[in-house]
């Protein structure tokens, strides 16, 4: 078993940023990158919208940048995938395929993956005119055509945020009546650039090297047919990566973690930070902030055990 002070698991935005933080602190630190060191930004072509950046930088090569970054303060990058996690008992125990830690101090960053629609095409298309954030891509489909799939409050809040770069935005809804909230409908209707397509569902991503269009099926008629759109906006939700932490954590009714102001759970020495507890904003720049205020409140809780001469579970 492998000690450290404090455990991350997840290197997004908000891990890699805790990572620093606690580490740049003196803070013995470990990050569990998980299946896709770098997190969802890993897929994202080009990040126009964080600090610091004006020309703008792939989301590769940014969280290669805060990997090294946190690397560089002694931060234990590991590249192995959390399987299972006791919370129950203190210090922390998690589990990966190949190793198992224990801490005292433990920063859940695992973020949230967007519900796809299942179809083979979608992987060949994610990057190339497949997306699930209007505000990270949206600016890629100036004066294009675009579709965004869904209904409720982040559909319409996708297509609306579209408005502001496509010339065309279609809306399609596998019901004839939408889900999200009335004042959201009522800007969407009233938007020219919106067109909706009712009862209708996406059977298939066409294109050669980037999307080119889409294959539409009536759920009433059962008739097939084809729409020209340059980009596809995956909106029916998002599902936070909280299994493992299920039955030991609380969760909203979403499955989110609940957090306070300062990123603290119901278990204390346990935080959590980043998209696992965030279903409003879900950006780069506001899951790095939560990582830095959930890697000072660690490391401050640290502080208070070694004063308070808690045995530590890394001797």
């Amino acid at each position: 078993m492998r000690h450290f002070e404090l455990l991350i698991i997840g290197a997004g935005p908000a891990g890699l940023t805790a990572a620093l933080y606690a580490a740049r602190d003196g803070v013995e630190t470990a990050l569990l990158t998980g299946d896709l060191p770098g997190g969802a930004l890993m897929l994202t072509t080009t990040v126009e919208n964080f600090p610091g950046f004006p020309d703008g930088i792939s989301g590769y090569e940014l969280m290669m940048r805060m990997m090294q970054q946190a690397e560089k303060f002694g931060a234990n990058i590991v590249r192995e995938n959390a399987i299972s996690v006791d919370l129950k008992t203190h210090p922390f125990r998690v589990r990966t395929n190949s190793d198992e830690y224990s801490c005292a101090a433990l920063i859940i960053a695992t973020g949230a993956s967007p519900k796809m629609l299942g179809l083979p095409s979608e992987e060949k298309f994610i990057g190339r005119g497949i997306s699930t954030c209007a505000t990270c891509d949206g600016f890629l489909y100036r004066g294009k055509v675009v579709c965004v799939i869904g209904g409720g409050n982040t559909a319409i809040e996708e297509a609306l945020h579209l408005t502001a770069h496509a010339r065309k935005v279609f809306l399609i809804h596998r019901r004839d009546q939408l889900r999200a909230t009335k004042a959201l409908q009522e800007r969407a209707f009233a938007n020219e650039k919106i067109e909706f397509i009712w009862n209708s569902v996406v059977i298939d991503i066409l294109g050669e090297e980037r999307v080119s269009g889409i294959k539409i099926r009536d759920v009433i008629s059962g008739q097939d047919r084809q729409l020209s759109v340059d980009g596809v906006f995956v909106a029916i939700g998002r599902k936070p990566n909280t299994s493992l932490f299920a039955d030991q954590i609380r969760l909203d009714d979403e499955g989110y973690i609940v957090v306070d102001e300062l990123q603290r759970t119901n278990i204390p020495m346990v935080f959590a930070a980043g998209d696992v507890s965030d279903k409003t904003f879900r950006q780069a720049v506001t899951a790095a902030a939560s990582g830095c205020k959930a890697a000072i409140m660690a490391v401050r809780y640290l502080a208070e055990l070694k004063e308070a001469g808690y045995p530590p579970p890394w001797v």
